[in-house]
Parts: structure tokens; C-alpha cells; sequence
């Protein structure tokens, strides 16, 4: 599956080339992203949002894939309303994809700000000191993403597993992700 983020934004960056076309994209992106909006909000289950999905989102995606196909070639390659089309019509069935899987998200903005940290500090990886500590600490950075994904104090989750995690079985492991903790924690 590819973000549809990241399609909306070339035709984003296409508005001062073509504002009518560009804007026509966008709309059909935003109407998408309303019904993504409206389910996150309601709650809805995988099952529900596969078959909403069906219903609503895939005729507004094929009415979308046909105008690529049918301005595939209207403007030139190198101008950004060429490039922004190529670039969607390109990935059009992975764009796409995401309507078929009720667990599955339009784009993956939720992911890239959760990696943004790491991308920052990326350089800052180069003086850790030796690889190992280098995976020691993107290790790290992915256990307090986890905390903050899942509600979790990353301080009280840290103080509570180094306690803990000496005198636990190998097979009990799991039960000190960030993920498990909260419910496992006074089982341990």
C-alpha cells in the first residue's frame, strides 16, 4: 500500500500550475479522508470500515483513476501537474489498496511522525559509540514510541521493567512490551 499523503501533497504543490484540476484532486482526497475521519471517530471495527470503504470510498477512487487515465498525458511530463499525475497513476492500485483491509490506514502519517524522532537524531547516531550502542539506542527510541502510542509513562514503564525484568521467565517477556505492560503488570 503507498500514502496517499504523499499523492495529495504533489497535487498540493501542482495548484500554481493548474489551481482547477489541482483542486478537483484534492476535493476527491478530502471527501476520502472525511470518511476515514468519520470512522476513526465512531469506532468503527475493521469489518465495518472494510465495508464502508466499498461502499463509499472505491466509486470516488475509480471516478479518481480514470481522470489519471484520462490526463495521464494532457500536461507536460516535467510540470508538477505531470509529475503529480504520474506519480498517483504510477501507484494507483497500492494507493488504492488500502479500501480492501478495514485495518489498514489511507496513508501512513501515523507511522512517520512516530520515526520523526529517529530521523532527527539520525546523525546523532554516528558518536553513539559503536553499533551496538547504536542499536541499543534506536531499540530505545522504539520502546518509548511504543509507551507513548499505547498511554504508557515511559519513566514508570522503564523503572518498573528493570526491576522486573531479571526475575522473569524468557517465555514471560512479552508481558513488559509497552504494548502488554498495563494489563500484565500486577501478574508479574
Amino acid at each position: 500500500s503507498f500514502c496517499m499523503a504523499h499523492a495529495r501533497r504533489k497535487f498540493v504543490e501542482a495548484e500554481k500550475y493548474d489551481q482547477e484540476a489541482a483542486q478537483y484532486v484534492v476535493g476527491q482526497m478530502r471527501v476520502l479522508y472525511a470518511l476515514e475521519s468519520s470512522m476513526r471517530e465512531a469506532g468503527l471495527s475493521s469489518e465495518a470500515r472494510a465495508k464502508l470503504r466499498q461502499e463509499q470510498a472505491i466509486p470516488i477512487l475509480e471516478t479518481l483513476g480514470n481522470w489519471l487515465n484520462k490526463n495521464l498525458y494532457a500536461y507536460p511530463p516535467k510540470s508538477p501537474m505531470g509529475e503529480a499525475i504520474a506519480y498517483a497513476h504510477s501507484r494507483w492500485a497500492g494507493l488504492s489498496f488500502y479500501t480492501l483491509h478495514g485495518d489498514m490506514e489511507i496513508d501512513n502519517n501515523l507511522v512517520e511522525n512516530a520515526v520523526r524522532p529517529l530521523a532527527v537524531g539520525r546523525k546523532n547516531y554516528l558518536f553513539a559509540g559503536s553499533h551496538d550502542a547504536a542499536h541499543m539506542t534506536a531499540a530505545m527510541y522504539s520502546f518509548m514510541a511504543s509507551c507513548k502510542r499505547n498511554g504508557v509513562d515511559e519513566r514508570e514503564w522503564l523503572s518498573d521493567i528493570f526491576d522486573r525484568v531479571q526475575g522473569i521467565k524468557h517465555k514471560d517477556l512479552f508481558k513488559l512490551l509497552p504494548s502488554n505492560w498495563a494489563k500484565y503488570r500486577g501478574q508479574l
